[in-house]
């Protein structure tokens, strides 16, 4: 396990800190979505592995959908444990490790939900994953926006208590993904703006901006307010294929 700076802020207990429940409050309602998504598609993974699982709230989420599938979750933080063990009944195996380092086969589906934005090497990290994988879910924050870059505050926030080092766009992360390999089936919105838990008063008022800016002006009311995050379902391009 790498040992370098962005690291030690999750195995040194730094992002715990300030985070102390792992946005285990969101948890349900990101299953919900993965499931609706698989849903679409068809797709009934046998194995699923989440990388970066946190408090394991989203594999325990989708378990009752899935009852006979293998789940297994990784963390490299310590002091996770005490949160697994909410989960004790849900038959999930819980690894603190990297998943880079097992000699598990490559599971049906990969979750790495809010993953990519924290990581040192984001380019490494796809690299290596699209052997490892049939499928994958990746969820990421949609950070910037004409709004965030003009506050900046938004964005020096989400850096300092939560660790996000790069930001995106719906556009940033297509073009990410299909870079590094990966055949993007779809991309949908997940509706954070106006769906998503936990929300003040005021973040729920934003939201309303933000749902009618959306579907006045689809992706570019997006850009311009920010506020919502992308679920994407993707596979590792087959060699000399085509999309």
């Amino acid at each position: 396990m790498n040992n370098d700076i962005v690291t030690r802020r999750y195995t040194s207990g730094d992002y715990a800190e300030n985070n102390p429940d792992w946005d285990a409050g969101d948890s349900p309602w990101k299953a919900e979505r993965i499931k609706a998504l698989l849903d679409s598609h068809g797709l009934r993974p046998s194995s699923f592995t989440e990388i970066g699982c946190g408090a394991g709230g989203v594999l325990a989420g989708l378990r009752p959908s899935f009852p006979s599938a293998d789940f297994t979750g990784y963390d490299i933080a310590h002091g996770l444990q005490r949160l697994w063990e909410r989960h004790r009944d849900s038959d999930i195996r819980f690894v603190l490790g990297d998943f880079f380092e097992q000699d598990d086969a490559a599971p049906d589906l990969v979750l790495v939900l809010d993953v990519i934005e924290h990581l040192g090497n984001p380019f490494e990290f796809l690299d290596r994953l699209r052997g490892r994988c049939q499928y994958a879910v990746f969820h990421f924050p949609l950070d910037l926006s004409v709004m965030s870059v003009l506050r900046e505050t938004p964005l020096l926030h989400v850096r300092r208590k939560v660790g996000h080092l790069h930001f995106f766009t719906r556009g940033l992360v297509l073009a990410l993904l299909e870079e590094y390999g990966f055949e993007v089936i779809e991309a949908r919105y997940t509706g954070a703006a106006y769906s998503a838990p936990n929300r003040g008063l005021l973040t729920r008022f934003a939201g309303l901006l933000r749902r009618l800016a959306r579907a006045l002006m689809g992706d570019a009311g997006v850009r311009l307010l920010g506020g919502e995050t992308l679920m994407v379902l993707a596979r590792p391009k087959i060699e000399g294929e085509s999309v």
